[in-house]
């Protein structure tokens, strides 16, 4: 699997918890459970988007509600929602391993996977306005 799918899988699982109201684990194991030919490495990579998006939802959601103009979290697209919050956990987070302009290209991929051409240029301007501030945060 790569990178790509386990970001579906992951964004499947929040979609769960965020619109289906389940319980994290209970919504992991769903979606593991029909994922065929998991890898232990791919397993790890959804597990930790999962928690680390979970554990640090509130401070994704404000980068979110301070980028996405004149548009409240919760009448965002549940999708795009929760295409938003893995690439922004992926750029704060896991910026070592992930540079910002593959957390961006993929959020745009699965927006247009899952959600429609003008999500992706939505969700493309929004990462992009967060990638400029992390880029004047690191400048300092």
């Amino acid at each position: 699997m790569s990178r790509r799918l386990a970001r579906e899988k992951a964004m499947q699982i929040l979609f769960q918890i965020d619109v289906g109201k389940n319980d994290k684990d209970f919504a992991i194991q769903s979606v593991l459970d029909e994922a065929v030919s998991l890898s232990k490495k791919d397993e790890t990579y959804i597990y930790g988007l999962v928690n680390g998006v979970c554990y640090y939802l509130d401070e994704i959601d404000e980068h979110i509600r301070g980028f996405a103009l004149d548009w409240d979290l919760e009448r965002l697209a549940n999708v795009d929602r929760n295409i938003l919050r893995i690439a922004i956990y992926e750029m704060k987070f896991l910026n070592e391993e992930i540079p910002w302009v593959v957390s961006i290209n993929e959020a745009v991929e699965l927006a247009k996977k899952f959600s429609t051409i003008e999500s992706s240029k939505y969700v493309n301007g929004i990462l992009d306005r967060f990638k400029k501030q992390l880029e004047l945060k690191a400048g300092e």
